[in-house]
């Protein structure tokens, strides 16, 4: 990915899910990245990616198309994730709104997840 530094008024986007009711990174689930467009109710799809085996997507903008400022949804699949376990989960999907702000280049938003609880904050 071409760093955001290069590009004025780009965002770079990333995500790392831990699964804390088992104490390791939280791999293979699909997680969604929008945009809202100014004055819009619609969402635009930026990209789509799955957490690697450390948990991580860093890929959800792709270089020809590096965010910029604005509402962002991420959506985490995690049915699938507990599902996969033969775990029943209170929560199928995670979704996250964040605003991303003029002038900053990177957000790094970490998922906590158990399957009746979830935590996240702004990381680095």
């Amino acid at each position: 990915m071409l760093a955001s530094s290069k590009i004025p008024g780009s965002v770079r986007i990333t995500s790392h899910v831990l699964d804390v009711s088992r104490g390791t990174p939280a791999a293979g689930i699909t997680v969604r990245l929008e945009h809202r467009e100014e004055d819009a109710e619609d969402w635009r799809l930026v990209g789509t990616s799955l957490t690697n085996a450390d948990g991580r997507v860093s890929d959800l903008s792709p270089e020809s198309a590096p965010a910029t400022a604005g509402q962002y949804r991420l959506t985490f699949e995690t049915h699938q994730y507990f599902a996969a376990q033969a775990i029943s989960t209170l929560y199928p999907a995670v979704i996250i709104v964040i605003d991303a702000a003029a002038g900053e280049s990177h957000y790094h938003v970490p998922l906590l997840l158990s399957p009746f609880g979830y935590t996240t904050y702004r990381g680095s």
